[in-house]
């Protein structure tokens, strides 16, 4: 397995099940704006890209058009695991892709179903995503003083990694 694999298989793994993120645009004037936005997810696996369904009018739409430069923030706090991730978006107006990716859940968001004209696609390819994945619960922190308090070692209280998908892990 190459070491691209082994990053895209760590980022799906902590990212999988979080179904919001929130997503940080380059407006016109320069300044950052957040959002959040939930994350299409299908039973493909992760593969490097993440899919978003947004209006194509939608500011978001509009600044990705003009900066694709993005950074979508994923939190777990139930699982204590935090991921940054940047890349480049740009809007996919495919009405297959949407077909296939749409799921019920959306229509929350988009009262008119799949079927509204305005909807397209955000995808973000991932250039690159930082992470701390630490001890989950009051048992994991538990567990994890304990365990230095055996060896004299400090337990890291999470694990922080880089991930490259351009370049590897």
């Amino acid at each position: 397995m190459s070491e691209r694999t082994r990053c895209i298989e760590t980022l799906g793994a902590l990212i999988g099940d979080v179904q919001v993120a929130m997503l940080t645009t380059v407006r016109a004037d320069g300044r950052l704006v957040s959002r959040p936005l939930r994350t299409v997810t299908t039973a493909m696996p992760f593969l490097g890209e993440l899919w978003f369904v947004v209006r194509r009018d939608s500011h978001k739409a509009h600044e990705v058009e003009g900066d694709p430069h993005v950074n979508l923030a994923y939190a777990s706090p139930e699982r204590n695991t935090y991921v940054s991730v940047s890349g480049r978006a740009r809007i996919v107006d495919n009405r297959a892709k949407l077909d296939e990716l749409w799921t019920p859940a959306m229509e929350l968001y988009f009262a008119g179903g799949r079927g509204e004209r305005d909807l397209v696609l955000l995808r973000v390819d991932v250039d690159s995503a930082q992470y701390w994945d630490g001890p989950s619960g009051w048992l994991g922190l538990a567990l994890d003083v304990a365990s230095s308090l055996v060896t004299g070692e400090p337990a890291p209280l999470a694990d922080n990694q880089s991930i490259d998908l351009r370049q590897g892990h």
